[in-house]
C-alpha cells in the first residue's frame, strides 16, 4: 500500500495514493529529445495539452527548454516565458479546472508562470541552478516537484558510474528536501522525483527502478519519469540501434506500470491515453495488495 499524501498546491489540494496520478508533458521547445518542434507553436501546444487532458491527464506540465543531453541552444528566462505563458494562459481559459505545472529551474520564469495560473512548479534541477529558486518558491505557495540530477547534460557522458544509485539518489533528494524546507517551503508542497536518466547511465536506471520504494523512506510522495527515455530506447535497440523516441510507447508504458508497483504516486508520460489505462490496472493490483 503506497503512503497517502496531500498534496497542496496553490489553489487546491490533491489526495495522492488511492490511485496514480498522470502527469503529461508539453515540450513548447524546438529540441527535445521526443518531440523537438511539433509543440513549438502556441495554437498546437494548447490544442495538444487539452488532447492530453481529455485522455486522462490529471496534470498538464508545460516545459519551454529542453534539457536533453547535447543540447545547444541558449535560453534565457525571457525566451522560456514568452513560449510558456501563452499556452498556460490559453489552456486555463479553456479549461479554467485543469491543473498546470511549469517545467522549470529558473526563479522569474516560476514565479510569471504561477502568476498566470500555474499550480506546480517542476524543478528539473533540485533548486540547484537558481539560487533565487528555493526563497522564491516559499512565497509563491505552489505545490513543487524537485529532482535529482548528477550534473548537468553536457556533463552526463563523463560522470563517473554508480555501482547502485539508489543511496546517492536517495540521500541527495533528501538533502534537496531539506534545502526547500528550510527556505520555507512547506512539507506539504513537495514532492520527489529521483530523476530517471538525469546523469544516470542505463545500467544505472534499472536498479533505481527496482529499488524506488526504498524512497519512500524519505517520507514524501514521489513522481517516476521514464516515459521514452534512452535506457528504454536501449532496451528494446534492434540490429544494434537503440528504439528512437516515438517507438517507446510499450516499453515507455510498462516502465509506467514498474512505477507504480513500485510505489509512484504521479507518473510522468508523453502517451496519456495509453498509460491512463496500463496504471488504472496496475492500481487495481496495489490497491489488492
Amino acid at each position: 500500500m503506497r503512503p497517502r499524501f496531500q498534496w497542496q498546491l496553490a489553489t487546491r489540494r490533491l489526495e495522492l495514493g488511492p490511485r496514480t496520478l498522470v502527469m503529461g508533458v508539453v515540450n513548447v521547445t524546438p529540441d527535445s529529445f521526443s518531440d523537438g518542434g511539433e509543440f513549438l507553436e502556441k495554437s498546437k501546444a494548447t490544442e495538444h495539452a487539452l488532447r492530453l487532458l481529455e485522455e486522462g491527464a490529471d496534470i498538464i506540465d508545460i516545459g519551454g527548454e529542453s534539457t536533453r543531453p547535447g543540447k545547444k541552444e541558449r535560453v534565457t528566462p525571457q525566451m522560456e516565458a514568452d513560449r510558456v505563458l501563452p499556452v498556460i494562459e490559453a489552456v486555463r481559459r479553456a479549461s479554467p479546472q485543469a491543473i498546470i505545472s511549469v517545467d522549470t529551474y529558473r526563479a522569474a520564469t516560476a514565479k510569471w508562470c504561477v502568476d498566470a495560473g500555474a499550480e506546480i512548479v517542476n524543478d528539473v534541477s533540485g533548486l540547484r541552478w537558481d539560487a533565487a529558486m528555493a526563497p522564491a518558491l516559499a512565497k509563491m505557495k505552489c505545490g513543487v516537484v524537485l529532482m535529482h540530477m548528477r550534473g548537468r547534460p553536457e556533463e552526463w557522458r563523463n560522470l563517473p558510474p554508480l555501482p547502485n544509485p539508489t543511496p546517492l539518489v536517495k540521500k541527495e533528494l533528501g538533502e534537496i528536501a531539506a534545502t526547500a524546507l528550510n527556505a520555507g517551503v512547506g512539507i506539504d508542497r513537495i514532492v520527489l522525483d529521483p530523476g530517471f536518466g538525469f546523469g544516470k547511465s542505463f545500467d544505472e536506471n534499472y536498479p533505481l527502478l527496482a529499488k524506488f520504494d526504498e524512497l519512500h523512506a524519505l517520507e514524501f510522495p514521489l513522481l517516476s519519469g521514464t516515459s521514452r527515455k534512452s535506457f528504454i530506447g536501449r532496451s528494446l535497440a534492434r540490429n544494434g540501434e537503440d528504439a528512437s523516441a516515438d517507438a517507446r510507447l510499450i516499453g515507455s508504458v510498462a516502465a509506467a506500470v514498474a512505477s507504480v508497483m513500485k510505489g509512484a504516486h504521479i507518473v510522468r508520460v508523453h502517451d496519456v491515453k495509453e498509460t491512463v489505462e496500463a496504471v488504472r490496472i496496475a492500481d487495481a493490483i496495489v490497491g489488492s495488495g
